[in-house]
């Protein structure tokens, strides 16, 4: 049975971590056997913000790059770039030093520091293949005008992230087959290890819609 952390504090309300849920579900008899991050974008952009591009010069060393400066909210960084559409006012997506990209096709790779034909760099300007985002390659990607620069690119493009517990279902506990069932269980947990008083919140339903099903939940 898979179950969704963020959909069990639709009827829990607890600040308790995922680890601390997996822990007290399984000490009440519902063994939480593997626990999974799930994210809608792998890696969930982290190290990825909105910057805007300052200045843009041609690389003294190389025909078809491009010396950047990138306002990035706390900093300018200089970034070389390959895109051809790669402009002076833009606002764009960058990943910062440590980053670590996973592309739409090919491996993943670690954004560093470093020196391209002579010039620092960095960290990297994206297309939306870079980041996982969609197919295209076509050049980077230029997002509108008037995006707030220096917040986090998971931020503005609402990546959705979750953690997934793999709890073991035994045939007598048929009552534990649902977000609700479980969810009945962490109370008691909660308020029989923590001291607490927490209850069951039954969401109305126009409040629980969502788009799809998130990574195979049911």
């Amino acid at each position: 049975m898979r179950i969704s952390y963020n959909w069990l504090k639709n009827y829990v309300k607890t600040d308790l971590a995922p680890a601390e849920v997996a822990k007290l579900l399984t000490n009440v008899g519902l063994e939480v056997e593997v626990t999974e991050v799930f994210e809608s974008i792998k890696g969930g952009l982290k190290d990825v913000v909105i910057g805007e591009v300052k200045t843009c010069a041609k690389h003294p060393n190389a025909d078809r790059l491009s010396i950047t400066t990138v306002d990035v909210g706390n900093k300018v960084l200089q970034i070389v770039c390959g895109a051809s559409n790669v402009a002076a006012g833009q606002k764009v997506v960058v990943a910062t030093e440590g980053a670590v990209l996973f592309p739409f096709q090919g491996e993943s790779f670690q954004i560093k520091k470093s020196k391209i034909r002579g010039e620092a760099s960095e960290g990297m300007i994206c297309a939306e293949d870079e980041i996982g985002l969609g197919s295209s390659h076509a050049g980077i990607m230029v997002l509108p005008g008037d995006t707030k620069i220096g917040i986090p690119a998971s931020d503005y493009f609402k990546i959705y992230t979750d953690t997934i517990f793999e709890i073991n279902i035994t045939p007598n506990r048929a009552d534990a087959i649902s977000h609700i069932g479980v969810a009945r269980d962490l109370v008691a947990a909660i308020n029989l290890s923590k001291k607490e008083s927490v209850t069951l919140t039954i969401p109305h339903i126009s409040e629980n819609l969502m788009g799809g099903a998130v990574a195979g939940i049911r």
